[in-house]
């Protein structure tokens, strides 16, 4: 009997161990200085595929609710999740884009052709005043790419005159016969895009003595001091952010990293949309974690040159970049967006949060119908992406303050190979609400958590949660909500512990109060 005895307590015990290994821990540490700026949620609309055209800019004779060709059920979608910033006019496309052919009277304007995005031909119907007019729409500030590849220094100094200056000049003078007297003050300013590529095909230290001569005749005005951001580095190209802080240091207020999610690794067979299994959704999830060492590696070449962390690191193109769906236009950029696609955006907003020190801008490519779409749109119909709802989700971090979080994250095993499970980040609001954003990636295994909140006062935990039953499920037209966000049940106070229980393929955001 005795034996009995000992032989239960013993089992008991080790279940009780089991239990407490099985659990992981997670330490929340009280807000310093640092701050999640609004930035990081940023978007990205270039003349590409249906982004402007069909997307947010609808034909003179549309039935769609519009102000001023702006469709408006995109406007209201956008405002609800507080963009912040929107950049334009790309991309690629900024390097051919010639401002002057988008003002004054459209039936005047004259056409262009596409070359980078399916060849087709444009009437420049939609140029700077209807950009700045949707910005004031979403209540967003404009983030404008500038010409440096086919353009000149005289063609965008006369652009920031024309969007800045209040006086008395040619260009504020053509501004006021296109119907605008005051200046837009447009602070964000991109000094070319991708210069490594299609943007011109520089070198480092080329394009890095560019910079420097555009940017001197891209003019402060008075009350619209310009935040000018240099054209940085594709992916691990660490020399040219090594050449671009050596060369321009504190003369630019960010510098550029972009970076794309590729299930497959190829970008000659990037791999579908929907169609994928867990082999293939384990390597998307590999190569999207790659963002945690790029933002790393990229951030200590800028701490070299620049301590005190004057200039951003503004990751102003990421996203998960696949195969077009079947039947479209291979130029036009046009896929799905799933269950993988939400967690791809909330490991990666995470990332971002973790390195606000550093990382103070970013932009989602893109917003409407182009790659890792918020928002797919067909005539009259609008269907809001699994990434859109992330985003709703992730507002609550905006501008709040960032605590530290330290944890080791279970393992997300297949084909023997590893990734980390889970991925956290954590702010505190202007009202003391704290906010937690977890994501767990492991589409088998739900995660028990224990999370000590280290000098962090709070009472009740309540939560949202974004999940479906397959990573392949997506909003269609014909069913608008298969993905969508809940109410989350699976957190509690214990003590001075908040318990949680993360389901399996699912982001969750907690709010403690």
């Amino acid at each position: 009997m005795m034996k009995k005895l000992l032989l239960s307590a013993a089992l008991f015990c080790s279940s009780i161990l089991v239990h407490a290994q099985n659990e992981t821990q997670l330490t929340i540490k009280p807000a310093g200085d640092q701050v999640v700026s609004k930035h990081i949620y940023g978007h990205f609309s270039e003349h590409l595929g249906r982004c402007i055209y069909d997307g947010f800019w609808v034909d003179e004779n549309s039935n769609i609710p519009n102000k001023g060709r702006i469709r408006l059920d995109i406007v209201d979608a956008l405002k609800k999740i507080k963009v912040p910033n929107l950049r334009w006019p790309g991309g690629c496309f900024a390097d051919e884009y010639h401002w002057r052919d988008g003002i004054g009277p459209r039936n005047q304007r004259p056409k262009m052709v596409n070359t980078n995005w399916g060849g087709v031909t444009e009437d420049n119907s939609f140029g700077t005043h209807e950009f700045l007019d949707l910005c004031q729409m979403l209540d967003c500030e404009p983030y404008i790419a500038g010409n440096v590849g086919s353009g000149t220094v005289e063609e965008m100094a006369k652009w920031v005159e024309y969007l800045n200056f209040d006086g008395v000049s040619p260009m504020t003078a053509i501004r006021s016969q296109n119907g605008r007297e005051k200046p837009w003050k447009v602070s964000f300013w991109g000094v070319g895009n991708e210069s490594w590529g299609c943007g011109g095909n520089m070198t480092p230290a080329y394009y890095s003595d560019l910079y420097r001569r555009y940017a001197t005749y891209a003019r402060n005005y008075p009350g619209a001091p310009l935040k000018r951001i240099a054209s940085g580095a594709n992916s691990g190209d660490y020399n040219w952010t090594e050449t671009c802080m050596k060369n321009i240091g504190d003369q630019m207020w960010g510098l550029t990293l972009h970076y794309y999610t590729i299930p497959t690794g190829n970008w000659g067979k990037k791999g579908s949309a929907t169609k994928f299994d867990e082999a293939q959704y384990f390597s998307t999830m590999k190569n999207c974690l790659h963002m945690e060492e790029l933002v790393s590696k990229h951030s200590a070449i800028m701490d070299k040159y620049d301590p005190k962390k004057k200039v951003a690191l503004v990751v102003d193109e990421w996203g998960i970049w696949t195969d077009v769906e079947p039947g479209t236009n291979p130029g036009f950029l046009y896929q799905q967006n799933s269950l993988r696609d939400a967690l791809i955006a909330g490991t990666t907003l995470n990332i971002f949060n973790n390195h606000s020190d550093r990382v103070k801008m970013a932009n989602l490519a893109q917003t409407v119908n182009v790659l890792q779409a918020l928002i797919l749109t067909e005539k009259d119909k609008m269907i809001l992406t699994p990434t859109y709802h992330v985003f709703d989700l992730y507002k609550v971090h905006q501008d709040a303050k960032y605590l530290p979080i330290a944890f080791t994250s279970p393992d997300y095993v297949v084909g023997g190979q590893k990734i980390p499970a889970l991925n956290v980040s954590a702010s505190q609001d202007a009202s003391g609400a704290i906010h937690i954003s977890l994501v767990n990636l492991d589409p088998n295994k739900k995660i028990a958590l224990s999370t000590v909140l280290d000098g962090l006062k709070w009472s009740t935990v309540t939560g949202q949660i974004l999940t479906s039953a397959k990573l392949t499920d997506v909003n269609t037209f014909n069913d608008l909500n298969k993905v969508h966000n809940a109410k989350f049940t699976g957190a509690k106070k214990s003590g001075n512990s908040l318990k949680v229980e993360l389901p399996a393929q699912s982001v969750v955001v907690l709010e403690l109060k």
